[in-house]
């Protein structure tokens, strides 16, 4: 790992690893945080250092029933750099099953900006902040579609955000002919000095027309304006070599490991 992936990967874990807000309930166990969002519980922890083999497997199966018994699933996230490394080996013995494995990108706000400057939208399209819940849902609607799966959630966690802090996420759609045909927002973290970037799905027949770009670069202008120094993405096998080209740095890997009660 060269100096700059080892610099950006230390503020990463500095200030990024507790996961809690305001808005959101959460309790602390030993090293680990557990948040009990709407559709799901979520663990998450700076490290783990010191516990290994019983201790560690009662921690882990501590989660599981603390949101088993509240009858939800709960998403534990793990980074590839973290110790101890047969963590993943032990929450599946607990019964949780990993899903696919993501690229933790960062690239600085203004460096993506100025790169991203002349990109132009495809014909027929518009880029616009939402807010309203009918937005919303059909932010929700076009996820459904693409993931061929329910995200009827999304619209209540986007909406939840806006309302407890409208300055902290920005929400962005791209329409065509009045339909939404991609959707991402720009999560602003206070005290930090990270923008997460999140969402960026596209409907098929519109992949590849420089729509992401856009919506990369509308969010790294507006992390500029807020004051925020880096943009962070869990970035997919398909992401990732967009935003390295893009000047994204990639700095570890992770990987959510779920719990379905």
């Amino acid at each position: 790992m060269n100096s700059l992936a080892k610099e950006l990967l230390a503020a990463y874990d500095d200030q990024l690893r507790s996961g809690g807000s305001a808005d959101t309930p959460s309790d602390a166990d030993g090293p680990v945080l557990r948040i009990d969002y709407p559709q799901r519980g979520f663990v998450t922890y700076r490290s783990l250092e010191g516990l290994d083999g019983e201790e560690l497997d009662a921690l882990i199966a501590r989660q599981r029933d603390y949101f088993g018994e509240r009858g939800k699933s709960v998403e534990w996230k793990t980074r590839g750099h973290d110790l101890p490394a047969d963590l993943p080996e032990r929450l599946i013995a607990a019964g949780f099953v990993p899903e696919e494995l993501e690229t933790v990108m960062i690239g600085e706000s203004q460096a993506v900006a100025d790169r991203l400057a002349s990109v132009e939208l495809p014909a027929g399209t518009t880029l616009r902040a939402v807010t309203e819940r009918a937005d919303l849902d059909r932010i929700a609607a076009m996820e459904s579609e693409v993931w061929s799966d329910d995200w009827g959630w999304l619209a209540e966690d986007l909406d939840s955000k806006i309302s407890a802090d409208p300055t902290a996420i920005d929400v962005y759609v791209v329409e065509a002919d009045g339909v939404v045909v991609s959707a991402a927002w720009a999560v602003h973290l206070p005290g930090t000095d990270f923008t997460g970037l999140w969402g960026g799905s596209t409907l098929a027949a519109w992949r590849r027309k420089g729509i992401y770009r856009n919506l990369v670069a509308r969010r790294a202008r507006r992390a500029v304006e807020r004051g925020h120094r880096y943009l962070q993405v869990d970035a997919s096998a398909d992401s990732a070599p967009i935003l390295e080209s893009l000047g994204f740095t990639p700095v570890t890997t992770t990987t959510p490991y779920i719990f379905t009660p």
